[in-house]
């Protein structure tokens, strides 16, 4: 996990902050990136965009893999085969 860094940004007319390069590094965005902010209560936390998408995809699949009957590496290798070749392999 990375240190904690507290900082200030102040908050400009159209509501608008710049995140202060120690925070850009540690979500790693750069400019043209984007950030998903969530609301906890009184807190506010911000995520990489990409990653947050990544976290909510993974936790919506969580055991679908088992619903398909996929338990090993061997199961995938198997579902491709039959997907490529049917019948024939």
């Amino acid at each position: 996990m990375e240190n904690v860094i507290v900082d200030n940004a102040k908050v400009m007319a159209k509501g608008q902050i710049t995140l202060p390069k120690d925070i850009r590094d540690v979500l790693r965005v750069g400019t043209g990136d984007r950030v998903t902010l969530v609301t906890d209560n009184d807190r506010v936390i911000m995520m990489n965009s990409a990653v947050y998408a990544m976290k909510v995809f993974q936790k919506e699949m969580e055991g679908e893999a088992e619903k398909a009957g996929i338990y090993s590496d061997d199961d995938v290798v198997e579902m491709i085969m039959d997907m490529r070749y049917g019948d024939k392999a």
